[in-house]
């Protein structure tokens, strides 16, 4: 299988730049089991689900983990704060080796993976890539009151880095940090996008970039959910690396993902195995959510059990059409970039004729793109 077999042609004035002010008001393109197509709005989303259903929601919150920084150390001037210079950092920055040294080098780094067993170390991307060697310091903040020291470089230009200590590492980040916006968004984040990048049922702190598929709830939503009786739960997984990073293979089977950090609680393994048993529909609210539940279910049948533990770890599993889904029945989410392992995940699920002919559909009722964009509901 080539992963060219899942391109398809997309207008860039589809790409949503914006989040409409209504969470809820985005469009759903509904694709059934049989591959019909229906437009509907969001809204309908209560009433669409069936009174047994399990809704799993993935409760991660995402961070401001793109930094922007000098090389070399130096001071911000007060034209390049947070605030007034969020733009990635000049092409002709040139490398300085010493923390006096002016003028900086300037940097951007996106934080996309904590190092667990050394929680001062992260995994990053950054730029200018070429440039920041191994032993560089960089220094982020007006009075540099963030510093790191590249420490290792991976196969794709990814860097790890160590950070100084500080008394509070992410309170400083919140406070520096900016959005992670994906790339397709071609304009810098703004405060209200701190707001709005995030779902409204965030807890866990971890994630690099929103489960999109949540972004469309609202408190409304979910309350009406309730008064139905729609039976949820919550699991975790932080967005990392995998969702900034292109596929580099030509075949589908030789595509690997980096690894996620998951959780899942006692309380959750007990209602989604109790759904399980008694046959009843399972709802992932994203691709997120998919991985999370499926990785938990080939956990469990490694070790010659069918019940999901509660467990926490990391999870890698691709999911690609000829998957045998263990769990999830049906799945909210929004559309996804072309030859992207999202997609593919999509495809498994509703089958790939249908999804790549719901796609096509989607670009010719202009349906809004990608994150900030208009969302699908799969059978």
């Amino acid at each position: 299988m080539l992963v060219s077999d899942f391109d398809f042609e997309l207008p860039e004035e589809l790409i949503a730049q914006e989040a409409l002010a209504d969470r809820a008001g985005s469009r759903m393109l509904c694709v059934g089991s049989s591959g019909e197509l229906s437009d509907r709005q969001f809204r309908e989303f209560p009433e669409w689900l069936r009174a047994d259903d399990l809704v799993v929601f993935n409760n991660t919150r995402v961070f401001p983990a793109r930094l922007f920084g000098r090389r070399g150390g130096g001071r911000v001037s007060e034209g390049q704060d947070r605030d007034q210079n969020p733009h990635p950092v000049a092409k002709n920055a040139t490398r300085m080796g010493h923390p006096d040294a002016t003028p900086p080098g300037r940097v951007e780094v996106l934080l996309t993976r904590q190092v667990l067993r050394e929680p001062n170390e992260w995994e990053c991307l950054a730029r200018p890539g070429r440039k920041i060697g191994v032993g560089e310091r960089l220094f982020f903040g007006k009075q540099n009151e963030l510093q790191a020291e590249v420490i290792g470089r991976g196969e794709f230009g990814e860097r790890r880095v160590r950070f100084a200590a500080v008394d509070d590492f992410f309170a400083l980040v919140e406070r520096i940090g900016h959005v992670p916006l994906p790339p397709y968004i071609s304009r810098a984040d703004s405060l209200g996008d701190r707001e709005r990048y995030q779902t409204v049922y965030a807890q866990e702190r971890g994630s690099v970039a929103a489960p999109t598929a949540g972004l469309h709830f609202t408190e409304q939503i979910l309350g009406r959910m309730r008064e139905r009786g729609i039976e949820t739960c919550e699991v975790t997984l932080h967005v990392g690396l995998g969702t900034f990073q292109p596929v580099r293979a030509e075949r589908v089977e030789d595509v690997r993902l980096h690894s996620e950090a998951y959780s899942i609680s006692g309380d959750a393994a007990g209602k989604i195995n109790r759904a399980r048993r008694e046959l009843r529909r399972i709802v992932a609210v994203g691709t997120t959510t998919v991985r999370t539940l499926e990785y938990a279910a080939e956990c469990a049948a490694r070790q010659g059990g069918s019940e999901i533990c509660a467990s926490s770890g990391e999870a890698n599993l691709f999911i690609y059409p000829g998957y045998k889904f263990q769990v999830v029945g049906a799945l909210l989410t929004n559309f996804h970039l072309p030859q992207s392992t999202l997609l593919m995940l999509v495809c498994a699920l509703g089958g790939k004729e249908n999804v790549m002919r719901a796609y096509e559909h989607a670009v010719r009722e202009r349906y809004r793109f990608y994150s900030y964009g208009d969302c699908m509901l799969v059978e």
